[in-house]
């Protein structure tokens, strides 16, 4: 029997949650800011179209296949000790895109800098259910967690356009090395060392055919886009996915330490929460990419304008996400995940009021709408992660949900491009053609939210969770 671990002082708790929030800011700001900055980069780097969606998803596809191996690895190897790999990989990897020459080196870059975000995602609540045991103290902790990611949000978009406008879109990149440096002192000195004392081995396997399989996938929809979807090399991408996941499937059924463990999505409250990060993901912050270059090329507002309008709606989103973490034990989970979708999808069809010759604050209405659902959604998500944070195997629960989320980003920013022609999302390109398959994609974006939301109710509505606590649930479905 393991003995229970001992209390850890405020001390170390408030430096653990600093930790843990800033670098989660780092992390979210850094797809938020690189928004802003996309078309700048476009003209800069002189880009075509599936290379400048590639800034995007080689940072959110890295992220998502690598941080499941990153939390069995932090879980075996050490949290803490993980964690400071992270830090330094990832602010290494943000120079490296500062410096990028090209746009195939600043993909690359990008990604290294998403295997570096996998490490810090699959640590940062395992390292708060260290530290916070349950009850009050990790209910506030919870909020603040997610409150950053709604400030990430709410100053992501601003913090790129200004950035970008006053100096150049490689200062969103270098504004990291002081953020991680600091981080990696704090860390050092008051963060302590946690890990699992039954790890799980390394699925090496299954760690290449998941980055095959989606990498494979992403490349596909984008060059599908670009060059044709019966172009060579999109049917040759095509067919590795298929190949490639399909045998990651059956590799987790059959060996003995799956990084995916399919017991896990075997129960349907576990499996429909996962499905919940993922539709989110791929609906409203994956078409964030292409309202934003909506309002530089269409409506031609400066960076600095684009992140201003913004603030409102993310602004929202970082206060609701701190007020829903204090009240969620009065909702049952369902209902708060399931309406918190629904928020989003209505907030997306009203977006598809733009048009090429709307007034810029046209969109605003449905993007608060939409960033009040994910307000809701963001804190009540980590709720449950947190609470299977409390196990031995938290890297595992906290890597899962992360892997969900940013393969819904990387899915969707790839799928949703297939509806705006190619050339339209390049400066230059037609503002017509590009608001007819904007108009495709938030819709597109509404009815996966939409089924985000029914897949709620139908999978988590059964579940012993309560309206008293809904963590329970989260007990419940490991």
């Amino acid at each position: 029997m393991i003995p229970p671990a001992t209390p850890k002082s405020s001390a170390t708790r408030r430096a653990t949650l600093a930790v843990v929030c800033v670098t989660t800011a780092m992390l979210m700001l850094d797809i938020a800011v690189v928004n802003t900055a996309l078309p700048s980069i476009a003209v800069e780097l002189e880009t075509g179209v599936s290379s400048l969606q590639w800034v995007i998803d080689a940072y959110t596809l890295a992220l998502a296949t690598v941080v499941l191996s990153a939390g069995a690895w932090a879980d075996r190897r050490g949290r803490r000790h993980v964690f400071l790999i992270g830090i330094v990989w990832f602010t290494v990897a943000s120079l490296l895109c500062a410096l990028a020459p090209t746009i195939w080196v600043l993909d690359i870059a990008r990604a290294a800098q998403g295997i570096g975000g996998a490490i810090l995602f699959a640590c940062s609540l395992a390292l708060l259910a260290d530290v916070f045991e349950k009850g009050p103290q990790r209910a506030a902790a919870l909020a603040a967690y997610g409150a950053t990611i709604g400030g990430a949000f709410a100053v992501g978009p601003l913090v790129g356009g200004v950035l970008t406008e006053l100096l150049n879109w490689r200062a969103i990149f270098l504004v990291n090395i002081p953020i991680g440096l600091a981080t990696l002192l704090l860390t050092l000195r008051w963060v302590p060392e946690s890990r699992d004392p039954h790890p799980r081995g390394a699925d090496i396997p299954g760690q290449l055919l998941v980055s095959t399989g989606l990498g494979a996938l992403v490349f596909g929809l984008l060059r599908g886009n670009e060059d044709g979807w019966l172009d060579p090399l999109t049917v040759a991408a095509a067919i590795v996915a298929a190949v490639a996941l399909v045998g990651f499937v059956l590799h987790e059924l059959r060996t003995r330490e799956p990084m995916l463990p399919p017991h896990l999505l075997a129960n349907r409250a576990f499996a429909g929460a996962q499905i919940a990060a993922f539709a989110i993901s791929a609906s409203l912050f994956a078409v964030f990419v292409y309202t934003t270059i909506y309002l530089q090329n269409v409506l031609h507002l400066s960076p600095i304008d684009t992140g201003l309008l913004y603030i409102p709606a993310t602004a929202a989103m970082f206060v609701v996400a701190g007020a829903t973490a204090k009240l969620d034990r009065r909702v049952p989970v369902f209902v708060s995940l399931s309406v918190s979708l629904l928020l989003v999808a209505v907030g997306l069809i009203m977006m598809t009021a733009v048009d090429v010759g709307s007034s810029k604050y046209a969109i605003l209405p449905g993007l608060i709408v939409a960033l009040v659902g994910a307000g809701v959604f963001n804190p009540v998500m980590s709720g449950l992660v947190l609470g299977e944070s409390t196990s031995d195997h938290s890297g595992l629960a906290a890597g899962i949900n992360d892997a969900f989320r940013q393969t819904g980003i990387a899915v969707g920013v790839a799928g949703l491009g297939t509806l705006l022609p190619a050339q339209s999302l390049l400066p230059g390109g037609s503002p017509h053609e590009f608001v007819t398959g904007l108009h495709q994609a938030l819709l597109l974006s509404a009815v996966i939210a939409a089924l985000g939301a029914l897949v709620c109710v139908a999978t988590l509505r059964t579940t012993r969770a309560s309206a008293d606590d809904p963590r329970e649930t989260a007990r419940v479905i490991a």
